[in-house]
């Protein structure tokens, strides 16, 4: 698993969205108002139109009349509702409309709305979206209809609806309706694994960039890949897996696969080194189903044990990849059995329980990792981290001090690990210490200048500590100028872009980011954010709206 660039902390929905709240980075307002001008003026001409007088008087009793009893048959038919009669209730709730004068259109829009929660309580869901879009043309800020409208989208598999409505409705509420929000979460995870699987099937494999790769592997103290020594020998120096040790060696990553394919077809004595760093870079491209396929291969020979170990690792980390949390767990207890002093296990499985946020269980594997290894600076960091997440969920304030303490001998005993600076640094800025923060990043350059995240937590801390947008853009851009592959650095530029009401920018930006994506679960996330910001910009355009930064 790699242990890449910690993701920025997670906006909350309601600023996805485009929330007019206060949020940090600034206000989101509303530079129009929901009430459509236009509209209104053409009501208040309708109002003023004159009529007979001797007709006037009349028509207001016949009117009258007709309103009355479609709200008695209104009131019949909710009672039939709640009694469980729905059919009775449609029928009701059908003579109410016919009975309804055309002009009184908000009432109409209720017998439609009351008439499609009948239909919702049948699960005949076009007849639902029928109504509710009936309803929403006499009242096109009803938010009942909205939701159910949303809902029922949602049971006919129409998701992208489904969050345009439940968008409508959150706005129409200014975001302050719990139940609305966590519909809307739910359906923008929905709708993401849905594009996200959508795109991995079609999508062509990019390379990551050089030092995403260089980090991945780092990541493993004991990979038997790296390690390994050629026999010397012409046969061993001149075969297919030497090639590919040569091509990872030198950086040309491209290579690779080819190299590791040529050792396999010629059946060489590396077979089973081949198959692991081959379908790790099959991993790396995000190409799941054959790095499981490699990977099963390894993991059933008769390689070497710390290959074997190796393989289900990384298998257990695809599986987390593909959240099937189960047969990841299972693969990190087959490879603690066949290797219980291996460090690397411990190490990726805290990993996994700390995405999971199983607390207890990923600081006692980070604990593990480091006595058995305590020379190993990517685990003795990631412990100083869970240990700081662990005390943080727990408010333990004690053990808050011992991990900054913690934190500081880390630095002092791993002075060239940038993870050190990186993660202190996260540390600090949930504490909003920005200063000290600022300057770890800038150690952390000193010792990996080549890491162009770096530059998008510089922007980020300017943004937590000052809002200044400008610099932080400035800051990201140079993340890209540095890697053209960094895709976290797209990913925060379009939630910036978001945040500034610039919603089309935004959207060419999560593309990017999506483009350069290795994992079903990240695409899903990203795919999220552009569904968001995509329904928002559909919202905005329908009622005139405008989300900027105050």
């Amino acid at each position: 698993m790699s242990t890449g660039s910690t993701p920025f902390p997670k906006w909350q929905l309601a600023i996805l969205l485009g929330a007019p709240l206060a949020i940090g980075l600034g206000y989101l307002y509303l530079r129009n108002r929901l009430e459509d001008p236009e509209k209104k003026k053409v009501a208040e001409l309708k109002a003023k139109t004159t009529i007979s007088l001797d007709n006037e008087e009349n028509n207001t009793k016949t009117s009258e009349s007709a309103i009355d009893r479609a709200m008695k048959l209104k009131g019949a038919g909710n009672r039939a509702f709640h009694a469980g009669e729905y059919d009775k209730a449609i029928s009701l709730y059908n003579e109410a409309i016919e009975a309804c004068p055309s002009d009184r259109t908000v009432d109409l829009a209720t017998f439609y709305q009351n008439r499609s929660a009948c239909y919702e309580k049948r699960e005949m869901w076009d007849q639902v979206k029928e109504d509710c879009t009936l309803a929403l043309k006499l009242n096109e800020k009803y938010v009942k209809a909205f939701l159910r409208r949303s809902r029922a989208a949602e049971k006919s598999g129409d998701l992208v609806l489904a969050l345009e409505d439940v968008t409508s409705a959150c706005i129409l509420e200014r975001f302050q309706v719990q139940s609305s929000l966590v519909n809307a979460d739910r359906i923008l995870k929905a709708l993401g694994r849905q594009h996200a699987r959508e795109a991995l099937s079609k999508r062509r494999p990019i390379m990551p960039s050089k030092h995403f790769i260089k980090t991945y592997f780092s990541a493993f103290s004991e990979d038997p890949i790296t390690k390994l020594q050629l026999e010397d020998d012409a046969e061993a120096l001149q075969s297919g897996f030497a090639k590919a040790k040569a091509a990872l060696a030198s950086q040309d990553y491209e290579s690779v696969v080819s190299a590791c394919t040529e050792e396999l077809n010629a059946d060489g004595k590396y077979k089973n080194e081949a198959l692991l760093l081959r379908a790790t870079f099959y991993l790396l491209l995000g190409r799941h189903d054959e790095a499981q396929a490699d990977l099963g291969k390894v993991i059933d020979s008769e390689a070497s044990t710390k290959v074997k170990v190796n393989a289900l690792i990384k298998r257990a980390s695809l599986f987390t990849q593909l959240e099937n949390t189960e047969r990841c767990l299972e693969d990190f207890g087959s490879a603690a059995q066949l290797d219980s002093n291996n460090s690397d296990i411990y190490h990726h499985r805290g990993q996994v329980y700390l995405l999971l946020e199983r607390m207890d269980e990923a600081t006692a594997e980070f604990a593990k990792a480091v006595e058995l290894n305590p020379d190993f600076s990517i685990a003795y960091i990631q412990k100083c981290y869970a240990d700081y997440r662990h005390a943080q969920i727990n408010k333990n304030v004690g053990a808050l001090h011992q991990v900054r303490n913690d934190f500081e001998k880390a630095l002092e005993r791993f002075p060239s690990c940038a993870e050190a600076y990186i993660l202190f640094a996260q540390v600090l800025s949930d504490q909003q210490e920005w200063g000290r923060a600022e300057s770890l990043f800038d150690s952390a350059l000193s010792v990996d200048p080549t890491n162009a995240t770096l530059y998008v937590h510089k922007g980020l801390v300017q943004l937590q500590k000052s809002t200044d947008f400008d610099k932080a853009v400035k800051l990201i851009n140079k993340a890209i100028e540095m890697d053209d592959k960094c895709d976290f650095a797209y990913e925060t530029l379009g939630t910036i872009e978001v945040q500034r009401g610039n919603l089309r920018r935004s959207l060419e930006l999560f593309e990017k980011a999506i483009s350069l994506a290795k994992t079903e679960l990240e695409m899903t996330h990203l795919f999220s954010l552009k569904d968001a910001a995509a329904a928002q910009l559909k919202v905005s355009e329908r009622w005139g709206l405008d989300w900027t930064v105050s």
